[in-house]
């Protein structure tokens, strides 16, 4: 029986960036990839999207404070 990690309840929303908004949160936030937090290569999510090092990965997660929470990792070896 073969599970839809990504529609499980746990699991946040993935979104692959393509170049253009990587390299807008890059801009926004000021920093370089190897800055932002990693996320493996292996991670079930990032195969999922078919994820390849150096991309980087938007999550957004409920939070009872604020609503959304949006986090960007960059994805590694």
């Amino acid at each position: 029986m073969a599970i839809d990690v990504e529609q499980h309840e746990l699991v946040p929303k993935h979104e692959l960036l393509g170049e253009d908004e990587a390299q807008e949160v890059l801009e926004t936030y000021d920093v370089t990839k190897d800055k932002l937090p990693k996320i493996k290569r292996k991670d079930v999510m990032a195969k999922h999207l078919g994820a390849e090092p150096g991309d980087i990965v938007k999550i957004t997660r409920d939070s009872e404070t604020a609503g959304k929470a949006v986090y960007y990792r960059v994805v590694v070896e």
